[in-house]
């Protein structure tokens, strides 16, 4: 029987061979499609082109360096804007993070009532998305300030569990495509039922809650071993995960599934290179399909993973380890650079 690999589209495998970065990758997408590169945003615009994309799982990734956060839906840039991050000794802290509650009209309990419109919570010790003063630099308490209009338009199209990826270094984003099984030599019917399960799904709506859905994302640690799954913010299971050629580092990277490929035995993600201080994030797309590969599961812990994924689940493959601080309990996970 024929086995199935994991395979990155010819735009990741570009992206990789010139090696560019984000804003390098935003920058060529300027004349492309009109998409606007942040970098050429001045404090407090914006650029929203939500046609580009009109459905899919919805990702935001926040830059701390370059002040700027760029919105992805069904793997696709629909918008830009500028922010401010922590100031000095409030830094906002990098990693990978999901939006745990939503409130348009949120005062802070931590800062003299302040007002804080189109809160979109990320840790529950004070880390959030919301309107805010964009000065041109990082001057918050350790939340990401937006211009209010456009805080007002992602609160519109995000839900609980919608991934926020902070990065404080350059990031690559790259397609990927890869059954989701983490099995590394599973079988291609084996991929099929997996991506078949998986497909069966759909993206959660902007009113989904708690209640009527389970938002699922994973955390593979190369340090520990070990999968840890979580369903709205709380641990579902944990089981042994083996890394093949442990000897060799892993990085962090963080894969957010978009939906279902043309080709039955594979899901297309966005995976994203968040190892800082390395060259990792240039050639994200061939370090991202490496990665994932490296990974290996039972098959009933495959098997049992794959029965949570659905579009706009998070997996999170880092070689540190998961420990206590390294999650916002009772939500759900950050794996920080500065941590490690």
């Amino acid at each position: 029987m024929k086995r199935t690999t994991s395979r990155i589209s010819r735009r990741a495998l570009l992206a990789a061979s010139v090696a560019a970065p984000l804003g390098a990758r935003l920058a060529s997408a300027l004349t492309q499609s009109q998409f606007v590169d942040p970098a050429m945003l001045k404090p407090g615009e914006f650029a929203w082109n939500p046609e580009r994309s009109p459905e899919g799982p919805v990702v935001v990734l926040v830059s701390i360096p370059k002040q700027w956060v760029v919105v992805y839906r069904g793997g696709m840039e629909i918008a830009a804007a500028t922010c401010s991050t922590g100031r000095s000794g409030h830094r906002t802290p990098a990693g990978v993070f999901v939006i745990l509650e939503k409130d348009k009209t949120h005062h802070s309990s931590k800062y003299d009532n302040a007002p804080m419109p189109f809160m979109e919570r990320l840790t529950w010790n004070g880390v959030a998305l919301h309107a805010g003063n964009l000065p041109g630099y990082p001057a918050s308490h350790g939340c990401v300030r937006l211009p209010l209009a456009f805080a007002k338009l992602l609160f519109g199209i995000t839900t609980l569990g919608t991934p926020v990826i902070i990065a404080d270094a350059d990031v690559a984003a790259a397609d990927l495509n890869h059954p989701g099984l983490l099995i590394s030599d599973h079988l291609d019917a084996m991929a099929r039922e997996a991506v078949k399960t998986a497909s069966a799904k759909s993206a959660h709506p902007v009113h989904a809650t708690k209640e009527t859905h389970q938002a699922s994302s994973f955390v593979v640690s190369a340090a520990d071993r070990k999968l840890v799954a979580f369903v709205n913010g709380n641990t579902a299971f944990t089981a042994p995960a083996s890394i093949i050629e442990p000897e060799k580092p892993v990085g962090t990277h963080a894969f957010t599934l978009t939906g279902p490929d043309a080709d039955p035995a594979h899901l297309k993600w966005l995976a994203f290179g968040l190892t800082a201080g390395t060259d990792q994030a240039a050639a994200s797309a061939l370090l991202a399909s490496e990665t994932i590969r490296r990974v290996d599961l039972a098959p009933q812990t495959a098997q049992q993973m794959v029965s949570l994924l659905h579009p706009g689940s998070t997996l999170v493959i880092t070689d540190m380890h998961n420990a206590d601080e390294h999650q916002t309990g009772p939500g759900f996970t950050i794996v920080t650079h500065e941590d490690a």
